[in-house]
């Protein structure tokens, strides 16, 4: 990408502390990183967010400090929602977004969580094999295992939290293109499911189709590619303060 391009934010899914993103985020070059979600890193390690929105807010004041111009916010499963809220966020504050794309997620209107996922982290393993068997690795040590799990239970309460309530409609649609993907095999995201993310944007909404399943599309060499131009072509394509015009599905 180059030096103009402007930063690329990758969002994480549900548990996740970024480890299977970094080979895409090396793909995507050195203006790509990590949003880091509370209670994962640092002094905050074991201090889980106390809200959906409290994560929206930290999201927020990352790429302020970073002072990124127009930023592509990329979200995989969990981190879609995270994306997209935080985009609405930005836009709020003046900060426009170049480009949101979402991965492995139904549109926030189709969206629910089971009771089951989130009642102990045995029930939240359960799930997981459900959506995409081996989601949380088998080659972790026990500890390891237990904290991935405790935190993916506290991430979808709070999505659950989220969904019940009325904040969710506090998230007004964002005005810079969204481009939605799925694996093939995602249970969890179905055709209909990200073509209804058209619904959060008043610019257009693109949408693929590639090999692998929930997570595994993280690791198809099509995806990758497809991300790449996505995030190299996006500037090129949209303009205005908050991202007006966008891109077709012709030319991606």
């Amino acid at each position: 990408m180059p030096p103009e391009s402007p930063g690329v934010v990758v969002f994480p899914g549900a548990g996740s502390f970024g480890g299977e993103l970094l080979p895409l985020l090396s793909e995507l070059g050195p203006t790509a990183w990590l949003a880091r979600y509370p209670g994962r890193f640092g002094k905050d390690l074991g201090r889980p967010a106390g809200s959906f929105e409290d994560i929206v807010q930290s999201c927020v004041a990352q790429v302020t400090r970073r002072q990124s111009v127009r930023p592509i916010l990329v979200g995989h499963s969990f981190g879609a929602y995270v994306a997209r809220a935080t985009a609405t966020r930005l836009e709020e504050l003046g900060t426009g977004v170049c480009a949101l794309v979402v991965v492995g997620a139904t549109a926030p209107g189709l969206l629910t969580v089971p009771e089951s996922a989130t009642r102990s982290p045995s029930g939240t393993a359960a799930y997981f094999d459900e959506i995409d068997p081996g989601l949380v690795p088998g080659e972790v040590s026990d500890e390891w295992r237990d904290i991935v799990l405790e935190t993916a239970m506290q991430d979808l309460r709070l999505l659950k939290d989220f969904t019940a309530t009325a904040s969710a409609s506090e998230y007004t649609e964002v005005h810079c293109p969204v481009f939605a993907a799925r694996g093939e095999a995602d249970p969890l995201a179905s055709a209909d499911g990200i073509g209804r993310w058209a619904g959060v944007t008043s610019a257009d909404c693109v949408q693929r189709v590639f090999p692998g399943s929930h997570s595994g599309v993280l690791r198809s060499p099509e995806f990758t590619s497809w991300l790449v131009d996505v995030c190299a072509t996006a500037p090129q394509t949209s303009s205005g303060p908050l991202g007006s015009a966008m891109p077709t599905a012709d030319n991606l």
